[in-house]
C-alpha cells in the first residue's frame, strides 16, 4: 500500500496537515470576520444616529415663535421634517418635500430623543432621529401643540443588504484558501527530503544492503535522520552478514556429525555382522555431541537476542573460590582471591564463563592453573592463567569466534563444540565487561572484566545492535521447551 500512496490522499501527512490549517483558519478568520462586521456596522450606524440627533437638536433649537424655517442641511442627514401631533407635516426639507412624516414616532416629555429605522412597503428605509420640541417653545408657536421634528436620511447600502457580509465571507474564504496553499507549499518543501529519504531506501534490499541514503549537508533533523538511517544500515548489514556466516557455519557443524550418524546406522542395516550394541553406543556418542552443539546454539540465541537475565549481587572471590574448589582431578588450579570483589550479574551465567576458562586452561596446561580475582581501577578482575603452549597472537580473537577451534584443541577434545568461548564471551559483554587473551610469560591467560557492583547499578544497559541475530534459531527453542 505504501507504494501507491499519493500526497493528495486524506491519509498523507501533508494533507493531513493542510485540512488542519484550513479548519482553524476558517474558525478564526470566522470569527475575525463576524467580529469585523459587528464593529463596522455598528460604528456606521452610530455614526448615523449620532449625525441625526445633533442635527435634530440644533434645528428644533433654532425655531423661533411665530416662523418657521425651511431647513437646510449642510450634512449627509438631509431629511427633515417638522411634524404636529396630527402627523402633519409643518416644513421640510427639500429632499423631504412632498413626502408624507417619516415616522410615526412620538417621543413623550421624558424621552425626547429616540433613534428609529423606518421601513415603506417598497422596502425602503430611512434611518432617523425623532426629537420632541420642548414645550416652552411649542407653547409660543401654537399653545399646548407638542411638535416632533424627525432627521435622518436614506439608510446606506452598507447596512441595507447583506454586501459587508458577503465581502467578509469571500475575504474569509480568501485567507483560508491562502492559508491552506501556503501548509500545502511549506509542508512539501519540509516533506521532501524525507520523501528522498524513502525513495533511497525502496532501493535497497536485504540482498545488497551496502546502498546508503546520502548524507546533505548541515545538522538540521533531516540530516541527523539520514545519519541514523544509515547506522541503522550499516548495522543490519553486519548483522545479515553475522547470520549467514552463522547459518553456513552451524550447518557445516550440525552436518558433519549428522552424516556420521548416517553412516553408521546405514552399516548395521547394510551388513549384519556389524555389532548393534557397538552402533548404539556410536550414535549415543554422536547424539551426544549434536545435543551439546543445539543446547550451546540456543544459548547463544538467546545472548544474542538480548534476552534479559535477572542480576542479583554476587561475591565475584567467592564464586571463583568455588568453582575452582569443583575441579575435581586433573590438572590442580591455586586460587588467589582479594577482598571485597562484588559485582551485580547473573550466578548461573556467570558460573558457566568461569566454568568454560577453567575447563579450558586445564585441558591445555601442563602442571598447574593459576587463577586471580581482585579490584583494578574500579573493576573486577578475574585471571586464568595456564602453563601450556599458550595461544599465537594472531589467533586470540579467533578462538571467540563461533566453531572455531585451534588444532590444538582438537587434538585434546575431539567432540568438543567450539562454541564455549563465543557463549563466555556474549555473557561477558551482556554483563558490561571484557573477556580477552593478555599477553603471559608462558601458556594463555585470559582476563575477564566486569564493573564493581557501585559502578554496575549506575550503568544502564546499552541497546544491543545485533538483537536479531540467531532469531532463525527459534524454533529449536521452541522444541526445547516443548
Amino acid at each position: 500500500m505504501g507504494g501507491t500512496c499519493r500526497s493528495f490522499r486524506p491519509y498523507s501527512l501533508r494533507a493531513r496537515t493542510t485540512l488542519g490549517v484550513a479548519g482553524l483558519a476558517l474558525i478564526f478568520l470566522t470569527a475575525i470576520g463576524a467580529g469585523v462586521d459587528f464593529l463596522v456596522l455598528n460604528r456606521v450606524q452610530a455614526q448615523i444616529f449620532d449625525e441625526a440627533e445633533r442635527v435634530a437638536v440644533n434645528w428644533g433649537g433654532s425655531l423661533q415663535p411665530g416662523s418657521t424655517p425651511q431647513p437646510v442641511p449642510k450634512t449627509g442627514i438631509d431629511l427633515l421634517q417638522l411634524v404636529d401631533s396630527h402627523g402633519r407635516v409643518v416644513t421640510a426639507s427639500a429632499a423631504a418635500a412632498g413626502r408624507q412624516a417619516l415616522s410615526t414616532a412620538r417621543p413623550p416629555a421624558d424621552d425626547r430623543i429616540q433613534d428609529r429605522t423606518e421601513c415603506s412597503d417598497r422596502g425602503e428605509c430611512v434611518m432617523l432621529t425623532a426629537f420632541r420640541v420642548p414645550q416652552l417653545e411649542t407653547s409660543e408657536l401654537r399653545p399646548v401643540e407638542p411638535r416632533f421634528v424627525y432627521a435622518g436620511m436614506a439608510q446606506p447600502p452598507i447596512l441595507a443588504g447583506h454586501r459587508l457580509q458577503y465581502l467578509t465571507a469571500a475575504g474569509v474564504l480568501l485567507g483560508v484558501a491562502l492559508a491552506a496553499w501556503v501548509n500545502w507549499w511549506a509542508a512539501g518543501r519540509s516533506l521532501r527530503p524525507v520523501e528522498a529519504i524513502r525513495k533511497h531506501l525502496s532501493d535497497i534490499t536485504v540482498s545488497d544492503l551496502s546502498l546508503r541514503v546520502p548524507q546533505p549537508a548541515g545538522c538540521n533533523e533531516h540530516a541527523r535522520l539520514v545519519c541514523t538511517v544509515n547506522q541503522t544500515l550499516a548495522r543490519l548489514e553486519e548483522a545479515v552478514k553475522l547470520q549467514r556466516r552463522f547459518a553456513a557455519t552451524t550447518s557445516h557443524e550440525l552436518r558433519t556429525p549428522l552424516t556420521g550418524l548416517r553412516l553408521r546406522l546405514e552399516e548395521a542395516v547394510l551388513y549384519s555382522d556389524v555389532d548393534p550394541r557397538e552402533t548404539i553406543r556410536e550414535a549415543l556418542s554422536i547424539t551426544g555431541r549434536l545435543e551439546a552443539i543445539v543446547d550451546d546454539l540456543l544459548v547463544l540465541a538467546r545472548l544474542r537476542a538480548g534476552t534479559p537475565a535477572a542480576h542479583e549481587p554476587i561475591d565475584l572471590g567467592a564464586l571463583v573460590a568455588q568453582e575452582a574448589a569443583a575441579q575435581a582431578g586433573g590438572v590442580p588450579v591455586h586460587v588467589h582471591i582479594g577482598h571485597d570483589v562484588h559485582v551485580r550479574g547473573n550466578r548461573i551465567q556467570l558460573i558457566r564463563v568461569l566454568n568454560n576458562l577453567l575447563a579450558n586452561a586445564r585441558r591445555h596446561a601442563g602442571t598447574v592453573v593459576e587463577v586471580t580475582a581482585e579490584r583494578v581501577g574500579g573493576q573486577a578482575v578475574v585471571t586464568v592463567t595456564d602453563d601450556g603452549d599458550g595461544i599465537a597472537p594472531q589467533d586470540r580473537e579467533r578462538v571467540f569466534e563461533r566453531f572455531v577451534r585451534l588444532d590444538d584443541g582438537r587434538r585434546r577434545e575431539p567432540g568438543g563444540s567450539g562454541l564455549g568461548l563465543a557463549i563466555s564471551r556474549d555473557i561477558v559483554q551482556a554483563h558490561h565487561g571484557t573477556l580477552l587473551v593478555e599477553d603471559s610469560p608462558r601458556g594463555a591467560r585470559f582476563a575477564l572484566r566486569l564493573p564493581l557492583q557501585r559502578e554496575a547499578t549506575a550503568r544502564a544497559d546499552p541497546p544491543r545492535d545485533l538483537r536479531d541475530i540467531g532469531h532463525h534459531l527459534d524454533h529449536l527453542d521452541h522444541a526445547e521447551q516443548s
